[in-house]
């Protein structure tokens, strides 16, 4: 059972969708380091992530921030303000780090190791990859209006609205039901 929903179609934009409803209640998914290393493990990143202590979950938390902060503001104006460029040079020296070391066996098991730092620099490739590439003109954000996931839209008429049908469609789905048969009732 994974504890984390992974629908932004990005591994960066999942990371910054661990952190639910910014503009309100503000929910922090990675609480604490075992958090963290859930969210590795379930990501697809490490295989059997060894323990995270409280500077991983830090530092994760940190990128996360940072490439919320840069996608949000992408792409930067001459001018931009402080906080996409230091949130640019965040991304860029985390991407600087390792990947994840993948080692295949004779028999075709693969197997992912690493430590945060593998962590972060596959999360900042991704968005530099993300950034840098066509996909940077599908990203979106979900229309509930309290929600704020990113997700790249890679559906074929380029409409998506939600994060997720499962959170944020179903929602609205059941709100605009509930809407209409109260107009019928009356």
């Amino acid at each position: 059972m994974n504890d984390f929903v992974f629908v932004s179609g990005r591994l960066s934009l999942d990371l910054a969708g661990t952190l639910l409803w910014r503009r309100s209640r503000r929910i922090e998914l990675l609480r604490r380091p075992d958090d963290l290393r859930r969210w590795t493990d379930q990501a697809g990143l490490l295989d059997a992530p060894g323990p995270m202590d409280a500077r991983a979950l830090w530092r994760v938390c940190r990128l996360r921030e940072a490439v919320y902060a840069l996608i949000r503001g992408w792409p930067p104006a001459p001018a931009s303000d402080m906080e996409v460029r230091e949130a640019l040079a965040e991304v860029n020296e985390a991407a600087r780090l390792p990947l994840p070391r993948h080692q295949l066996d004779a028999d075709g098991h693969l197997t992912r190791t690493g430590s945060v730092d593998e962590v972060l620099g596959a999360v900042a490739r991704d968005a530099v990859d993300l950034l840098g590439g066509d996909e940077v003109a599908r990203i979106r954000e979900c229309l509930n209006e309290d929600c704020t996931r990113l997700f790249v839209d890679l559906s074929r008429s380029a409409n998506r609205r939600w994060c997720g049908m499962a959170e944020c469609g179903n929602r609205h789905k059941v709100a605009t039901y509930r809407k209409r048969r109260q107009q019928e009732a009356r």
